[in-house]
């Protein structure tokens, strides 16, 4: 049988035959994949823009939706009150204690913050309130039979935590003689279980001591240095030194006249002058001197404390007496480099530090 043979002529509209024309048209490879991703990305688009339109939105509604309030004035309110209204403004308190200068206003409100008037979201903030407890103290105390030293550091330690000084001194205070120690409180106004609704200013009389009290002088000549001090110290006599130089057989660094005489009967706080040789000898770093410092005169004779402060860090106290004031001498003996510490009623006055010794020069009192 003899083959037949088909002639595709593409110029020729018409001409296909039929099963070529049911062939769908082809394309390049994954064309007919396209349509697909281009689809899906377009809906993940559409999907992300519109969460983020959700998300606008619910942040709109919620930032419309809080109210905005005026912060209520509520200084010098009562704490209960003040708290009824803020809750009243969904305004949620922090408290802080406080005391202040009158009973009066215990329980309420001193300050608070943010102002009066401030914009705020109702229950975004707290408000900061200062509510009173009144004065520390409600009444006088009774101060007599104490010293006024002791009465004075109380209050300054009463008064520095409420920052408010409630109660103070007047000074310089009535003194008069009396049995009672120097410094003792003898009469106070106001009196005792005075009520305090404000600053209050406090009146003493203070001791001076007993009067023309005449006490007999201890033996200093033929005493060292150290042991004069120390006897100083122990009876509380007012003295004053002065240098010399040794003269024929006397020991260096002791006491080799006093004035007035040992077992003379004199006025307590009489001034005693003595008069102290140098070592014989000393170590190059090493210095022999006179400290000398001018007080003010006192009332009667207040803790005085002269220290050394060694370059090595020990301190060693030289002499420590109750002093009426004026001038104010110690010999020492230390090294180069120590300083001297004077502190009055546990507070330091002056300091100054031991220098290259240089040549003995006699110091007479000076009065």
């Amino acid at each position: 049988m003899a083959e037949e043979y088909i002639r595709f002529d593409p110029y020729k509209a018409g001409t296909q035959p039929e099963e070529l024309r049911s062939l769908p048209p082809e394309g390049p490879p994954g064309s007919r994949k396209a349509p697909q991703v281009s689809f899906f990305i377009f809906m993940a688009f559409c999907l992300i823009v519109f969460m983020g339109l959700i998300a606008l939105a619910v942040f709109f509604i919620a930032v419309q939706g809080t109210e905005e309030i005026k912060v209520p004035d509520v200084v010098g309110k009562d704490v209960t009150t003040a708290l009824l209204e803020l809750q009243e403004k969904e305004l949620y308190p922090r408290l802080q204690l406080r005391y202040s200068q009158s009973s009066s206003d215990k329980g309420l409100i001193l300050e608070q913050s943010p102002a009066p008037g401030s914009t705020m979201k109702a229950g975004s903030h707290r408000i900061h309130l200062v509510v009173s407890q009144g004065v520390i103290i409600n009444k006088v105390e009774d101060y007599r039979g104490r010293h006024v030293d002791d009465v004075r550091v109380e209050l300054q330690m009463l008064f520095t935590a409420a920052n408010k000084n409630l109660l103070s001194l007047r000074e310089p205070f009535m003194y008069e003689y009396s049995p009672e120690a120097p410094g003792t409180i003898l009469q106070q106004h106001p009196e005792p279980g005075t009520g305090i609704s404000g600053p209050l200013t406090l009146e003493f009389v203070v001791s001076r001591g007993p009067e023309n009290v005449m006490i007999p002088l201890p033996q200093f000549v033929g005493l060292s240095l150290n042991a004069a001090l120390a006897e100083i110290s122990r009876q509380g006599i007012n003295a004053a030194f002065s240098l010399r130089q040794a003269r024929q057989n006397e020991p260096g660094e002791t006491v080799v006249s006093q004035e007035p005489p040992a077992q003379s009967r004199v006025a307590a706080q009489t001034r005693v002058v003595l008069t102290i040789t140098p070592p014989r000898s000393l170590r190059d770093d090493e210095v022999f001197a006179l400290f000398t410092y001018h007080m003010p005169r006192n009332p009667y004779p207040l803790p005085v404390h002269l220290e050394s402060l060694l370059p090595s860090g020990e301190r060693r106290s030289l002499l420590a007496v109750n002093y009426p004031g004026g001038e104010f001498t110690v010999p020492y003996r230390l090294p180069v480099g120590s300083v001297l510490i004077l502190s009055m009623l546990n507070r330091e006055i002056h300091r100054e530090t031991v220098v290259s010794r240089a040549p003995l020069v006699e110091a007479p009192l000076q009065w």
